[in-house]
């Protein structure tokens, strides 16, 4: 029988990155000038386009595995955790650079909002270690 609490917490994370990646795809103009304005006075102001495509890349890179890490925990055994392992790891590191970002452009609460999602991606990383 597979723990239930590291699929949910997986499935929290993939949906979170998969969704969010879809938003960035389906309005990358948007999302851009956006961003240009909310970074307008920082170092990043002229990277805008490609940080966003980092970042996109992380969320969905996250979001894949997170999946493959569900499928996983219920098709192998003995369970392995190793997908889901990696995709926690990774979705950590995505939330680090969106914290990093939020803290550069001085937006206090859009960083306390990433660590709400930071918690449950650490307790991933915890729970498939």
């Amino acid at each position: 029988m597979t723990d239930a609490a590291p699929i949910l917490v997986l499935a929290l994370l993939a949906i979170t990155f998969l969704q969010s990646g879809y938003d960035k795809i389906k309005d990358w103009k948007g999302n851009v000038e956006w961003l240009k304005s909310h970074f307008a006075n920082t170092v990043l102001a002229k990277q805008v386009p490609q940080a966003l495509m980092i970042v996109l890349l992380l969320e969905i890179v996250a979001g894949v595995l997170c999946v493959s890490g569900i499928i996983q925990l219920f098709v192998q055994q003995p369970v392995t955790k190793g997908l889901g392992y990696y995709g926690a790891i990774i979705s950590c590191i995505t939330l680090l650079f969106l914290l990093f970002g939020q803290r550069l452009a001085k937006d206090y609460d859009g960083a306390r909002t990433i660590v709400i999602y930071f918690i449950p991606a650490v307790l991933a990383v915890f729970l498939l270690s």
